[in-house]
C-alpha cells in the first residue's frame, strides 16, 4: 500500500526583518528532519514535494537529498495567506490562528479564508497524486495551518474540528492512503515514528 506522508515543516529561524516564506530552518528543525529521514529510509519513498515556502523547501531537500531524489514544488501547498498582516508576533498571532480556524468563513484581518485555503490545498494534494507518476510513497513538506486543513476534509469534520500536530515546534506528520485518499495515521511528532 503506497502512502502520502505529509510533514509540517519543524523549527525555523523567526526573523520579523524578512518576508514569512523566506524564514529558514533553524538547527533544531535542521535535526529534526535529519531523524525524520531516518524514519523514511527503509519506505518505498519515490517522490518529494514542498511548499515553495523557504521553511518547506529546506526540509523537503534534506529529505531528497539523502534518499537520492530530486523534489518538486507546489505554490499551493503554501500556508494560508497572511500578507495583509504581516508578521504577527505571540501571543497575539495565536489568537488570530484561533480565529480563522473558527470563523472559516471570514476573512480574519484581511488572511486568504480557511475555506479557500482549504479547497486550495485538497485540489494541490489531489492533484499531486494523481499526476505522480511513480508507484511507491509520497512526501509532502508544508506547514501546520495547511495540515489542519487537509486532515478536517480527510476526516470529514468542519474545519476547526480535526485533529491537530501537538509539537509546539512542527514536525509533525500524518500518513494517508495514496489509492483512497484516506487518514491511515493521525498526527505524530518525528520522534514519535510511525504507528504500529
Amino acid at each position: 500500500m503506497a502512502s502520502l506522508i505529509f510533514l509540517t515543516h519543524p523549527e525555523v529561524v523567526i526573523d520579523p526583518n524578512q518576508p514569512i516564506t523566506e524564514w529558514p530552518l533553524n538547527p533544531i528543525g535542521r535535526a529534526r528532519m535529519e531523524r525524520f529521514v531516518d524514519l523514511v529510509a527503509d519506505r518505498n519513498v519515490k517522490a518529494v514535494y514542498a511548499s515553495t515556502e523557504r521553511k518547506a523547501r529546506d526540509g523537503a531537500a534534506i529529505v531528497a537529498e539523502r534518499l537520492g531524489l530530486p523534489y518538486g514544488t507546489h505554490e499551493d501547498l503554501g500556508e494560508n495567506d497572511r500578507s495583509s498582516t504581516g508578521f504577527i508576533a505571540p501571543p497575539e498571532f495565536w489568537d488570530v490562528v484561533r480565529e480563522f480556524f473558527g470563523r472559516p468563513h471570514d476573512s480574519i484581518r484581511g488572511w486568504e479564508r480557511a475555506v479557500d485555503a482549504q479547497t486550495r490545498i485538497v485540489k494541490a494534494v489531489t492533484r499531486i497524486l494523481r499526476e505522480n507518476p511513480t508507484s511507491g510513497d509520497i512526501v509532502i513538506v508544508s506547514h501546520g495551518a495547511v495540515g489542519c486543513l487537509l486532515t478536517a476534509h480527510l476526516q470529514q469534520v468542519e474545519i476547526g474540528r480535526e485533529s491537530r500536530p501537538q509539537h509546539p515546534g512542527g514536525g509533525c506528520f500524518i500518513v494517508v492512503d495514496r489509492d483512497t485518499f484516506t487518514l491511515t495515521q493521525n498526527w505524530r511528532a518525528i520522534e514519535d515514528g510511525f504507528a504500529v
